[in-house]
């Protein structure tokens, strides 16, 4: 299912730097610069340092000048499954924002780097925050992932929120790799729409490999914001607000979704203690 402009149709659509200083030029103004977050490096990936004012700034400055660009936003499970995938880790080590979504992600760097982040840029209040922005702004928004009644009632409940978002294009795409001349048709679907901002919930990794391998050919902006469309859509329920301050978010999820979620949860969460462990090591054997 995939809806364009109104239309309701059916059919099978489907080194790290320390600060990215992107410049984009057009055809009718000078280049104007995007200066995205500095990154630190937390086991060979690269975490931006930022928070939820400058993140939404930078990304609406982007898309508004039609730029371009890949955010993700990375928890545990995330973070340990890029550093773990030597390809993988290069292809997001290359998007221009790359969010602090978990607690434990935001308490590492700081206790690695010093950064001082007082909150996580959580990919669903990330994606509220974006939405509100964009129609106040004027800067038009495509869906893309979920399931059909996924992307239905996520679309209708971002309309009730934000009377004023202008929404594109809305699609769930098969779960299987799209062919070839359907891969097209999506490119020129979401660049046709006019949209700004590309909100992209496929789940990790599968929505980070979407994003870096259209980076160069879709014009807006792409924000990797996994469940977040099961939560907005109300599939789903997100975590209590004590819990995922506490960074437990991980265990309300497990006990909603044991079946699925209690292997990743365990394995991940033991590699990113592991991991951390091992960098707080060499960082007191560097210094000593």
């Amino acid at each position: 299912m995939f809806r364009i402009e109104g239309t309701a149709m059916t059919g099978t659509p489907r080194p790290i730097p320390d600060v990215l200083d992107v410049v984009v030029r057009s055809a009718d103004r000078a280049p104007t610069p995007i200066s995205w977050p500095p990154k630190v490096a937390l086991f060979g990936i690269g975490v931006s340092v930022t928070d939820y004012a400058e993140a939404t700034a930078t990304i609406l400055q982007a898309a508004r000048q039609g730029l371009g660009g890949v955010v993700s936003c990375h928890a545990v499970h995330a973070i340990v499954t890029a550093s773990g995938d030597a390809s993988l880790g290069v292809k997001v080590n290359t998007f221009e924002l790359l969010c602090p979504d978990g607690q434990p992600v935001r308490w590492a760097v700081n206790l690695l780097h010093g950064t001082q982040l007082s909150d996580r840029v959580y990919g669903p209040e990330l994606m509220l925050r974006l939405c509100r922005r964009a129609a106040e702004t004027g800067v038009s928004v495509y869906l893309y992932g979920g399931d059909p009644v996924v992307a239905e009632r996520l679309e209708a409940n971002l309309l009730h929120l934000y009377p004023k978002l202008h929404i594109a294009g809305c699609e769930a795409p098969p779960f299987r790799p799209l062919q070839l001349e359907e891969d097209r048709a999506v490119v020129e679907r979401i660049n046709r729409s006019g949209a700004g901002l590309v909100f992209i919930g496929l789940g990790c990794p599968k929505q980070d490999l979407f994003a870096y391998e259209h980076r160069n050919s879709l014009q807006a902006v792409q924000v990797c914001v996994g469940a977040a469309f099961d939560f907005h859509a109300g599939v789903k329920k997100m975590a209590p607000r004590w819990m995922q301050r506490h960074g437990l978010e991980w265990l309300y999820r497990v006990s909603q979704e044991p079946g699925r979620l209690w292997r990743r949860y365990l394995i991940t969460n033991s590699l990113f203690l592991m991991k951390l462990g091992m960098a707080l090591i060499r960082s007191v054997v560097r210094g000593s």
